[in-house]
């Protein structure tokens, strides 16, 4: 796995500090503090039910629109989702691509005319709510998982890709899925995803919590900032599989080939959305129409065509984007 291994860190360009809610500083009631509650976990039984899609400014759309440029939060090193391809340039300038990308493109065209009109702000997996909370980005679009615990921290939109939690392994690995072949295997996660909350709910006697013993050597091996660490982690030899997204997981396994999903289907089902600020409605419900429009069209909608364009090879079979749910008040 060395050359995959090889390829996969050159994909791997800014860094990143490791943290959680104040890794960006700054004070998170800041500007664009939420107008309303978009929805709050404790009462909450359909999290994928956003509010209705509406064209109208606001304060959130205003702000967009007086800097001029769309400010998102996206991974650069998802292979087919957000990733920098170094094909269109050197490895640290390649251009930005994938289907999270063309979405975000849509987004900046709809609100300010340009798809170009965006700053790409690179962030882990564990500092996406703190980027939002900080007003460091309007949006992240980086397959995140719409989820009760979320909503007191975020607002979504509806959802824009199904997924689920799956094992990536060694093929052969006689890990055979999310399963008691866990048992005393080292499983690598990535810090705030809903693969860790996963395993916190059923292990199979895996281990996937760091210890932490004070040690020089002491440092995060099994939780990490992003989820491609995972992968390389794994390549190294220092994990035995990883949890992730299925959909993460099939673009990790098209740059591995040594390694594969394990399982015959994922043991959740997760949508991704849109993320904004606490309460930031005007933009959320703005994205909400642009998910209208993006999934028009049938077999010729802008989904589907960033879908075959990007996701098909590794996730057959999907012939239609997720319904939206909307909220009834």
């Amino acid at each position: 796995m060395a050359v995959a291994c090889a390829v996969t860190a050159s994909l791997t360009l800014l860094p990143l500090s490791h943290g959680g809610a104040g890794a960006f500083g700054g004070d998170a009631s800041g500007p664009g503090t939420a107008q309303a509650v978009h929805a709050r976990a404790d009462d909450c039984t359909d999290p994928e039910a956003s509010l209705p899609p509406s064209s109208a400014d606001g304060p959130d759309i205003a702000k967009i629109k007086a800097r001029g440029k769309l400010i998102a939060g996206v991974d650069q090193n998802s292979f087919r989702w957000g990733y920098r391809n170094p094909e269109t340039g050197k490895p640290e300038t390649g251009k930005l691509e994938g289907f999270d990308i063309d979405l975000v493109r849509a987004i900046a065209k709809d609100i300010l005319g340009d798809p170009d009109a965006v700053i790409f702000r690179a962030i882990p997996t564990n500092q996406r709510i703190a980027a939002l909370e900080n007003d460091k980005v309007d949006v992240v679009v980086r397959t995140m998982t719409i989820n009760c615990s979320r909503l007191d921290q975020v607002s979504f939109s509806t959802a824009y890709f199904q997924a689920g939690q799956q094992v990536l392994a060694p093929k052969d690995s006689p890990i055979t899925g999310f399963d008691k072949s866990l048992a005393g295997k080292r499983i690598c996660t990535a810090e705030g995803s809903t693969a860790y909350e996963a395993l916190e709910k059923q292990s199979f006697g895996s281990v996937f919590k760091d210890e932490h013993d004070g040690t020089e050597a002491d440092e995060d091996r099994l939780t990490v900032p992003n989820q491609l660490d995972c992968l390389v982690r794994l390549q190294l030899g220092e994990v035995d599989a990883v949890v992730t997204d299925n959909a993460l997981a099939a673009g990790q396994a098209a740059q591995d080939p040594a390694v594969e999903l394990k399982g015959d289907k994922p043991f959740t089902t997760e949508y991704y959305g849109v993320a904004t600020k606490h309460g930031a409605n005007d933009l959320v419900a703005r994205v909400n129409q642009v998910l209208v429009d993006y999934r028009s069209g049938g077999a010729d909608s802008p989904w589907m065509v960033s879908y075959r364009k990007w996701l098909e090879a590794g996730l057959p079979g999907i012939s239609a984007p997720p319904a939206p749910k909307y909220r009834s008040n």
